[in-house]
């Protein structure tokens, strides 16, 4: 069922006039027509986890701010800077006004006053897209004070980040929008109760608030009956690597995991096989080609040791050295780091130097036991998840393909003393398809 990608491709659907024609801003109209406590209670039963990685239900993060009155804030996380996924800037797009509906739902929901649509900075022309919008919003009286003649007052500013990986983080991208260099925060407080300018603040991203309107428009036990239970709703699935149609799907959650790669992706191309392949982007651990019969939902995919995340799908074929994948990954995560926490600075550099060591031959099998030792110091020991993102990966290949790296090493080694240069590394397809072509199909 198409809810987020309906009418997505129709000409003029990012301006008002066009999103309204289709039953636009209606939902706004019925929300703000509800009591706050119920609007939550509604947000609640949809049973909508979040969209940005971390599945948190969107409604009880809403019902966590105090109900005292004071100024909270909105924060859309539109940072989408993981690899891998590029469904929250079609989305952005092509159907902005659909972000920004659902954006002051779940404002009068948290009755904040004051939103951000905290975009990243390689998304200029997307940010240009949702200036227009904000603007058309704010003219036909959906933005601003007493909006529709409610109680419900809100102002919207689109920010644009400066493309650093670490504030796709809550906490960094709060300091970033306060001015200051992108820092996780150390937790507790959390935002919804300190969060921007230290006051309550609910944060969200972009696929998240989108489905708002559409929870409102049918009804939380309507919406919730689609996908499968814990994993309620529909799912775009950013799915990028060697197959052979990469794109945008809005899928049912609970969908077979095959029938996303094979069937909607076309499988890699002709002549090769599904090696391994990241479930919610390059920070979920790896799963194999014996994963493809699971179904594609939160809780299968941990059950699995892996995790839906971002809901981006990177499949790597069996033409890629699990070594070359490794090496670009944890080089990504290394020059993301922001450096603030040790584990983090020094676990990603080391990890990056152990392979560098692998790939040139130099490395022993115990070098594969060092390494993967330095994983398990790095998880859950940093300040935020970045360390985690590049750790659970590479501890994942080296459980799953510990031979072909070993295999590595020797044919490296055999390379060296017969004086031969160094091999290639053609890997292009972690996170390569984010910045390529995309498309939404249902």
């Amino acid at each position: 069922m198409e809810l987020l990608y309906k009418n997505i491709d129709e000409p003029g659907l990012n301006t008002i006039a066009v999103y309204e024609s289709h039953g636009g801003y209606q939902s706004l109209r019925k929300a703000l027509a509800m009591d706050r406590a119920d609007l939550i209670q509604e947000l609640e039963s949809s049973e909508l986890r979040g969209r940005g990685g971390a599945g948190f239900s969107m409604g009880k993060k809403a019902s966590f701010l105090p109900k005292d009155k004071m100024d909270k804030y909105l924060v859309c996380n539109a940072d989408e800077s993981e690899p891998g996924t590029f469904k929250d800037r079609e989305l952005m797009q092509k159907n902005p006004h659909q972000l920004i509906e659902g954006l002051i739902i779940g404002a009068h929901a948290a009755s904040a006053n004051c939103a951000f649509i905290y975009i990243r900075g390689e998304y200029d022309y997307v940010a240009d897209i949702l200036d227009a919008a904000v603007a058309e919003a704010r003219a036909a009286g959906y933005l601003g004070d007493n909006i529709l003649g409610t109680d419900q007052s809100l102002s919207l500013v689109v920010h644009r980040g400066a493309g650093a990986y670490i504030c796709g983080e809550e906490t960094a991208l709060l300091d970033s929008l306060e001015g200051k260099r992108g820092n996780p925060r150390l937790k507790p407080p959390f935002p919804a109760n300190q969060g921007l300018y230290q006051g309550p603040t609910l944060i969200n991203n972009v696929e998240t608030l989108s489905n708002l309107s559409h929870i409102v428009r049918m009804g939380a036990k309507a919406w919730s009956e689609l996908g499968v239970k814990n994993s309620s709703g529909t799912k775009v699935v950013s799915i990028s690597g060697n197959v052979q149609r990469p794109g945008n799907y809005e899928i049912e959650l609970g969908i077979k995991s095959r029938d996303l790669i094979y069937g909607l992706a076309g499988g890699p191309p002709d002549g090769r096989e599904v090696k391994f392949w990241f479930p919610g982007g390059s920070s979920a651990p790896i799963l194999t080609a014996e994963h493809l019969d699971l179904p594609y939902d939160f809780d299968s995919m941990a059950g699995a040791g892996s995790m839906l995340g971002s809901g981006a799908i990177i499949v790597i074929d069996d033409s890629v050295p699990v070594v070359d994948v490794a090496l670009k990954l944890a080089t990504f995560y290394r020059n993301e780091s922001c450096g603030k926490c040790t584990p983090c600075r020094e676990g990603t550099n080391w990890t990056v130097h152990m392979l560098e060591r692998i790939d040139s031959g130099e490395a022993t099998p115990m070098d594969l036991d060092i390494m993967a030792s330095v994983q398990e110091h790095i998880t859950d020991h940093c300040l935020c998840v970045l360390g985690d993102s590049m750790a659970m990966p590479i501890s994942s290949m080296i459980k799953y393909f510990r031979p072909e790296f070993e295999s590595h090493i020797e044919a490296a080694r055999h390379r060296n003393d017969l004086g031969a240069p160094p091999s290639p590394h053609p890997v292009e397809a972690v996170g390569s398809a984010a910045a390529g072509p995309y498309t939404s199909v249902a």
